[in-house]
This record gives C-alpha cells, sequence and structure tokens, in this order.
C-alpha cells in the first residue's frame, strides 16, 4: 500500500506588523429590519447570574463581561428577572432591600433587587421580523423599560428568550444618522423622540 508523505507547508514570517481585519459596520437606517437591531442569542450567548449571587458579585461580572444587564436564573436555568447596570451601580434597590430584609449589603442578592420577569416586556421573534426600526420603536414608545426581551418556541413548544433589543444599541446604530444631536437614551421614548423628530 503506497504512503502518500504529509508535506506541511511553508509557515510565513511577517515583514512588518500586519492590520486586524475587523466586520464591516453595518450601515442602518429606520426602514432597515428591526431584526438588525436584535442581539440574538442563538449566536451570541447570554450573560447570566444564579439569583443567590450576592450583588458585589454580580455587579463584578457585569464589569469584566462587558454588559449592562444579567438574567437572573433559578435553578432550573427558568429566567426569573434582570439586573441592569442601574441597579447594581445605584443604590436605591439595594438599601431598600437591605431595610425592608434587615440585612448587610454582603446579604444582598440578584434576586432582591432585580425587576423580575413579570414587569418586563417581550415581543416574539416573528413579530419584531415584520417590523422596520422605525415601527419598533413607535410600538415601544409608551414603555419606559431600555430593554426588550424577544421570545421563541423551541422544538418542545417551551417559551424561551431568543435575544434582546437594547434602546441604547438602536441610538448607537441609527441616532445619529437621524440627529446632531442625539440625547442619552433613558427609554424607547427617548429613541422614538429622537427617530420621529419630536421633541428635539
Amino acid at each position: 500500500m503506497n504512503q502518500v508523505a504529509f508535506a506541511p507547508k511553508t509557515l510565513i514570517k511577517f515583514s512588518a506588523a500586519p492590520r486586524l481585519k475587523s466586520p464591516s459596520a453595518k450601515r442602518l437606517t429606520t426602514e432597515s429590519s428591526a431584526l438588525d437591531v436584535l442581539t440574538d442569542f442563538q449566536t451570541l450567548k447570554p450573560h447570566s447570574v444564579a439569583a443567590d449571587t450576592p450583588v458585589d458579585e454580580a455587579h463584578l461580572k457585569m464589569r469584566y463581561s462587558g454588559v449592562r444587564l444579567l438574567f437572573v436564573t433559578d435553578k432550573n436555568e427558568h429566567c426569573i428577572g434582570i439586573l441592569t447596570a442601574k441597579e447594581l451601580i445605584g443604590t436605591r434597590r439595594i438599601n431598600l432591600a437591605m431595610q425592608q430584609r434587615n440585612l448587610d449589603r454582603d446579604e444582598i442578592t440578584a434576586d432582591m433587587i432585580m425587576t423580575s420577569w413579570d414587569k418586563l416586556s417581550a415581543m416574539t421573534l416573528e413579530q419584531l421580523s415584520a417590523l422596520t426600526i422605525e415601527d419598533l420603536v413607535l410600538v415601544m414608545e409608551d414603555v419606559t423599560e431600555q430593554h426588550l426581551l424577544i421570545t421563541q418556541y423551541d422544538d418542545h413548544n417551551a417559551l424561551t428568550i431568543r435575544g434582546l433589543i437594547s434602546a441604547t444599541d438602536i441610538q448607537n446604530t441609527v441616532g445619529k444618522q437621524v440627529s446632531t444631536v442625539v440625547p442619552v437614551a433613558r427609554s424607547f421614548a427617548d429613541i422614538c423622540q429622537v427617530i420621529t423628530g419630536h421633541d428635539l
């Protein structure tokens, strides 16, 4: 039996410092599909903490992960709420939890200060796919949250969180093309004002 000898290709040596290749930034407009501003958990793993995670530990995870939102999960990996940078950096909810439970700060956990699942806004992936970015912010104009959860049923017909839309992400991708002066996004209502030109 003849064996063909494996001949590895010669590796190259750099003659100059190379440039890093980066993906081209999407050029989005208000008429672009709302799917273009979706953080899709099918391709990007969401960051989460267990319900009993101490708040300072959760804050460290948020900082090291470079995100401004953490999902809070129970022992069955169900999402029972979210934690945002506002809740972890601010002291109002933490102080309130300390007073109500008569606990020290290091005893306060994620589930004590999170926004629970029943207070969150959500939309199905199918609904989202039918909208433009402008449609989306108009639908969300009366919502005060900065985040919208996108849901989808899995193969076992269980409801899952497929992804997340952030008012700040919409502002960063579209806002600068709409107005030369873009206010800091505190809600979808803020973004609606930017995109539609109201109250600018």
